[in-house]
């Protein structure tokens, strides 16, 4: 079975012609008999770093137009397989940054208005209208400063509240 397959291969290299008439011919099934894959060039693989080197955030694709621009014309398939083979994949960014060191717990309030707590609570009417209260507390005596109600409330308007809020209660 072995010198079939070989005998095939010497037939396509050599009388150029079709795989499967080859195994046509010599009587072996053609799934079996695999065309030698020509060698990959190396000054592809070494553009294809060297691109890859100034260009970190380049993708295979870009890399790919990059070295058609340079007359190095291949199939998508190829360029992929090679971008891989070289490791050059584009490196993910990492996720947003944590704080550090350890964390203390909040003081307790020592006295009214020295601290207090924001918290947005939203419902529904129905199945449509939607709409948002904003409650202010007071930390130290758990004492709920104002409720506003709104189908929206913008951060202009927190601002405003607050504000009418610090001159009501300023002693």
């Amino acid at each position: 079975m072995a010198r079939r397959r070989e005998a095939a291969l010497r037939a396509m290299r050599d009388h150029k012609i079709s795989q499967r008439r080859a195994c046509q011919l010599v009587g072996v099934d053609p799934k079996t008999v695999r065309r030698p894959r020509p060698p990959d060039c190396p000054e592809i693989r070494k553009e294809m770093q060297e691109i890859a080197g100034k260009r970190r955030r380049f993708g295979y694709r870009r890399i790919g137009i990059l070295l058609e621009r340079k007359g190095m014309i291949m199939n998508h398939k190829k360029l992929y397989r090679l971008y891989r083979e070289e490791g050059l994949a584009v490196k993910r960014r990492r996720g947003r940054k944590r704080a550090r060191g350890t964390r203390t717990p909040m003081p307790e309030a020592a006295h009214p208005n020295a601290r207090w707590s924001l918290d947005f609570l939203s419902d529904s009417f129905g199945a449509s209208r939607k709409f948002r209260i904003l409650a202010v507390i007071d930390d130290c005596c758990r004492e709920n400063l104002c409720l506003i109600a709104d189908t929206s409330i913008s951060g202009a308007r927190v601002a405003r509240e607050l504000d009418a809020l610090v001159r009501c209660s300023a002693p």
